[in-house]
């Protein structure tokens, strides 16, 4: 087994700027429908847990990484960020071929006014 780490910080404005410049298509190319719906339902806070959900799909990225030949073989889509029934964010791999080598994995996110954070460890083959 190997435990991996990732943690990635993002700019709230910068997702903010990306969603409104593009007029939602970096919403659709980025997130999933579950959780466009979930960041979309916090109003005026959105854009903080929009960047949140960002920042954990890169730190799920860096932490994963090895186990691709090619960096392509994993899309924004292939990992979905939901919260369980008391609040706590998950990763959700939706894609196969990723999840059959990973054993378990962690996540902690976190925002405030300007930025996002999250930091993931994961365990694998």
């Amino acid at each position: 087994m190997k435990i991996k780490c990732g943690t990635d910080i993002i700019e709230i404005d910068r997702i903010k700027e990306s969603i409104e410049e593009t007029d939602g298509k970096f919403c659709e190319r980025v997130y999933t429908k579950s959780e466009i719906e979930y960041c979309e339902s916090k109003k005026s806070q959105k854009y903080q847990h929009y960047a949140a959900r960002f920042a954990a799909k890169e730190a799920v990225f860096k932490a994963v990484s090895e186990l691709f030949q090619n960096k392509y073989d994993i899309s924004w889509q292939d990992i979905e960020i939901i919260n369980d029934e008391n609040g706590k964010p998950h990763v959700n791999i939706l894609k196969t071929e990723i999840i059959k080598n990973i054993e378990n994995i962690d996540l902690s996110i976190s925002h405030c006014k300007l930025y996002a954070t999250a930091n993931v460890v994961v365990l694998h083959k």
